[in-house]
C-alpha cells in the first residue's frame, strides 16, 4: 500500500499573521512564491489555531485533539521562569510534554509506511519527547527551544542541528536540509513535518533584504518609527482585560525580510521537490501555529482587521493562513469559508492519503477530505479554545466557541462573556451579549458542556493579588 501513498509536507511557520501574506491581503509584505502555490489548491478564510501560542496548537496538530485535551495548554516554559503566572488568578497548570502515549500523526504515517522526517522548531518537551521518540525517523532541530534565542545567525546553539559556518541564516539551512531528504533515494512515500523558527522573534533579517523593505516603506509613505503605537510588556500581575493599541499598518522591515526569506526558501523547496519528480503526488499544507504578534514584543506585525493577535483569543491571535494543495487531486483556484481548526489536521490527512481514520485517537478533528476533493461546503459544527493562561502579551485567562457565524469568549478572570458575529464584526468591535440573550445562552451551555467533557482545567483565585496591588499603588 505505502507505494500508493501521497507524499506529505507540513510547513508550519511561527507566529505568522492571518493577513500576513500578500495574497491574504498584505500590500507592504511580499510573499509571491507561497500566494502562486495557494493559488494552485484551497485556500482556507477561516482557519484557526487551537490556541493563541504555539505548543498547545503544535499538541494538537499532531494529536488531532485540543490542548485541553491533551494538557498542554500554554507555551512550555521549561525552566518554569514565568509560570505559573499570577493577576487576579493563578494560571491553570498544564502538562510541559507532548505525551508519549498519544498515538499521534508522525506514528499512524509511519505505522502506514511512511518516512516520516521533522525539521525545525519542536517546542514540545525535552530530553525524551522530543521527535526522535515520538514518530519520526528524522529530528534536525527539534528540541525545547521555542525560538533562536542566540538569533538567526548561526551559531544558533539549538538542540539536534549543528551550528553551520559563521553568519549562516537558519531558515536557509533548515530549508538546505529539508531539499536533503527529499533527495534522499527510497521506496517510501515520506511525511515531511517542516516546522521554520521564522518569523519568531527576534526579528533578524539578511541586510540586503532590510534594506529593500526600507526602501519599499519610503516609497509607500510609510513612518516607520510612528506608524505604531504598541502598549508595552508590563508584570502579569498588573495585567488587565484591556484591549491594546497596536501597530496600525504592517511597515516592519526586519519581519518583512524575514517573511520575504521564508518565501524564497520555499520556492527552493517546491524547486527541489519538481526536479526530484515528486511535485505530482506530493501533498504540501501551509499554516501558523498561532496568530501574528501584534500587542508586545516590538509588535513586528498588525492583524487589523482581526483584533490583537498571540496571547489573545481574539481573532487576531488564533485566525491563521492555511492552504492545502495537491495537484490533480485538490481544485486549484479554489477556497474554502468554513472553520477549520488544528485539530482537523490529523483526520484529514489521513482521509486524504486513503488511510484508516483513528477516531479514538483525532476524537476532536473532523475530516475536510471531502471538501478538499470536491469543493463542496464542510460540516457545520462547534470550534473551542481553552487558554486558562495569562499571556506574555496582554491576554488574560479566557475560553471561546465559535458556531456559524458567531463567536462567544468567556474571561475567568471576571467571568464577562462578549458574544460577536463575526461576519459583520470581524474587528470584534461590537459585543451582542446583552442584546441577544438567548443565543448567549444557548453558546455559553454549549461551551460549558465541551469544558467539562474535556476536563479542562480553570485557573484559580489569587489570594495575594489585593495585597499586591496595594502594594504597587503604594
Amino acid at each position: 500500500m505505502a507505494a500508493n501513498l501521497p507524499n506529505i509536507i507540513f510547513i508550519l511557520v511561527d507566529d505568522l499573521g492571518w493577513r500576513d501574506l500578500s495574497g491574504y491581503g498584505s500590500i507592504y509584505y511580499e510573499t509571491p512564491v507561497l500566494d502562486a502555490l495557494a493559488q494552485q489548491g484551497m485556500i482556507f478564510s477561516d482557519a484557526y489555531a487551537a490556541a493563541p501560542v504555539c505548543s498547545p496548537s503544535r499538541a494538537s496538530l499532531l494529536t488531532g485533539r485540543y490542548p485541553a485535551r491533551v494538557g498542554v495548554t500554554d507555551w512550555i516554559d521549561i525552566g518554569y521562569g514565568i509560570h505559573p503566572a499570577r493577576g487576579r488568578l493563578i494560571d491553570a497548570p498544564y502538562r510541559p510534554h507532548l505525551p508519549l502515549e498519544e498515538f499521534n500523526l508522525a506514528r499512524a504515517l509511519k505505522q502506514a509506511g511512511y518516512a516520516t522526517w521533522h525539521v525545525g522548531k519542536w517546542h514540545l518537551g525535552a530530553d525524551e519527547f522530543t521527535p526522535e521518540y515520538q514518530g519520526f525517523d528524522v529530528n534536525i532541530g527539534g528540541g525545547h527551544h521555542g525560538h533562536p534565542w542566540k538569533g538567526y545567525f548561526s551559531p544558533w546553539s539549538l538542540n539536534r542541528l549543528e551550528d553551520g559556518p559563521p553568519g549562516e541564516y537558519l531558515t536557509d539551512r533548515l530549508t538546505d536540509e529539508a531539499i536533503r531528504l527529499l533527495r534522499q533515494p527510497r521506496q517510501a512515500p515520506f511525511f515531511l513535518n517542516l516546522w521554520h523558527y521564522a518569523v519568531h522573534t527576534p526579528i533578524q533579517a539578511k541586510v540586503e533584504d532590510m534594506q529593500r523593505f526600507e526602501a519599499k516603506a519610503r516609497r509607500m509613505g510609510i513612518d516607520q518609527l510612528n506608524a505604531f503605537v504598541v502598549g508595552d510588556y508590563f508584570p502579569v500581575k498588573h495585567k488587565k482585560n484591556i484591549r491594546i493599541q497596536r501597530r496600525v499598518v504592517q511597515s516592519h522591515p526586519g519581519y518583512a525580510a524575514m517573511l520575504s526569506n521564508l518565501d524564497w526558501n520555499t520556492g527552493r523547496l517546491l524547486q527541489a521537490l519538481e526536479v526530484t519528480g515528486q511535485a505530482a503526488n506530493t501533498l504540501i499544507v501551509f499554516t501558523s501555529d498561532n496568530g501574528g504578534l501584534a500587542t508586545s514584543e516590538g509588535a513586528p506585525t498588525c492583524n487589523a482587521p482581526l483584533s490583537e493577535g498571540k496571547g489573545w483569543l481574539y481573532e487576531g491571535g488564533s485566525r491563521v493562513p492555511l492552504f492545502f494543495v495537491w495537484p490533480s487531486v485538490i481544485p486549484a483556484g479554489s477556497s474554502c469559508p468554513a472553520a477549520f481548526c488544528s485539530p482537523d489536521l490529523y483526520p484529514t490527512l489521513l482521509e486524504m492519503a486513503g488511510l484508516p481514520l483513528r477516531p479514538e485517537q483525532h476524537c476532536d478533528g473532523v475530516s475536510f477530505a471531502s471538501a478538499l476533493r470536491s469543493a463542496q461546503p464542510a460540516l457545520l459544527r462547534p470550534v473551542f479554545w481553552h487558554y486558562p493562561h495569562y499571556g506574555n502579551q496582554g491576554g488574560t485567562p479566557a475560553c471561546a466557541v465559535r458556531l456559524g457565524e458567531y463567536k462567544l469568549i468567556e474571561f475567568f478572570e471576571d467571568g464577562r462573556l462578549e458574544l460577536y458575529h463575526l461576519v459583520s464584526d470581524i474587528q470584534e468591535k461590537h459585543n451582542l451579549a446583552q442584546a441577544q440573550p438567548e443565543r448567549r445562552q444557548e453558546m455559553h451551555a454549549l461551551l460549558l458542556e465541551w469544558r467539562s467533557q474535556v476536563e479542562a482545567k480553570i485557573p484559580q483565585p489569587n489570594p495575594d493579588w489585593a495585597v499586591d496591588m496595594r502594594r504597587e499603588q503604594n
